[in-house]
């Protein structure tokens, strides 16, 4: 009986020791850091660059009985929306928005679109990355290098750096309507474009800040890159949000400076300013909502 009993206890033993050394050899691997992304030496992250953009309900035009198109100015200085402007350098694999698009439009994934201030078109010309970074003023540099084997001073090219962490602002197009058939007022994104802030070279003193909208994006063209990029989670560092959640959730704050109009599609700064403007930004959002208010009886 005792050498029964001695025998199962040992047994018990062996089984689960099996699986606590299976572990221990899984967990080694953290040791090649080559399959891990970011900071994180626990496991290995795949979910996150994994997922597709989430699935728009399908609309049809006979359906839509009104709808509406806005220009909305996202100040990436709010703290809301902070986690859209932040890392200004990329930690592992994460990286802030502007740096998600500029890496598309690189690798040929995305394509960009001019941004003229004068031309209510913002989809109308193609532009290439270079254009882009010349936005930037992102320009290469030739440096004089002497040359010690020789002597002699040889040329050398410097690539231009841009400067990301100036675009401190997005501005999204967007279009609100009402789906009749979900009895829902709905919202969708239709361009992306950002702002950069700056100051000229030989404003010294800062007194003159300029603005400047760099480039254009189709929102549906940039949702699959959007999807795979992961936002830092300031509540659980274990379920990262992407760009695209953020957006398609709206966990974000901003203001409308334009609406369809038929005064040239002009922009609120045009015909109100200072406490004005923002008042004016306020009656435009509150008549979007107030048309689904009086939809409904009560």
């Amino acid at each position: 009986m005792k050498k029964a009993r001695r025998l199962t206890i040992a047994l018990l033993v062996l089984a689960i020791s099996l699986p606590l050394s299976a572990q221990v050899t899984d967990s080694s691997k953290i040791t090649d850091q080559s399959t891990w992304s970011g900071l994180n030496m626990v496991y290995k992250k795949e979910h996150i660059f994994n997922k597709k953009p989430i699935e728009y309900p399908h609309v049809r035009e006979a359906d839509i009985m009104w709808s509406k198109v806005v220009w909305r100015i996202i100040d990436l200085r709010e703290k809301m929306n902070q986690p859209l402007y932040f890392p200004t350098k990329t930690i592992g694999e994460r990286m802030n928005l502007i740096d998600v698009l500029l890496q598309s439009i690189k690798e040929g994934g995305l394509q960009a679109y001019s941004a003229p201030l004068d031309d209510p078109n913002e989809f109308k010309e193609l532009i290439t990355y270079d254009q882009v970074m010349a936005n930037f003023d992102a320009k290469d540099k030739s440096i004089e290098v002497l040359n010690v084997a020789t002597g002699l001073t040889d040329t050398t090219r410097i690539a231009g750096q841009a400067n990301t962490d100036e675009v401190l602002q997005i501005m999204v197009k967007e279009m609100w309507f009402f789906d009749s058939k979900r009895s829902v007022l709905d919202v969708r994104i239709i361009g992306i474009c950002p702002i950069r802030v700056y100051y000229e070279p030989e404003d010294t003193n800062k007194e003159n800040v300029q603005r400047k909208k760099l480039f254009w994006v189709k929102y549906l063209e940039a949702r699959p890159f959007l999807a795979q990029k992961e936002v830092f989670n300031a509540y659980n560092d274990s379920e990262m949000r992407s760009f695209d959640e953020i957006f398609y959730k709206r966990f974000f704050s901003g203001f409308i400076v334009q609406e369809s109009n038929v005064y040239d599609n002009r922009i609120v700064a045009d015909y109100a300013l200072g406490v004005e403007s923002l008042q004016e930004a306020e009656r435009i959002e509150n008549l979007i909502f107030q048309f689904e208010h009086d939809l409904w009886e009560y």
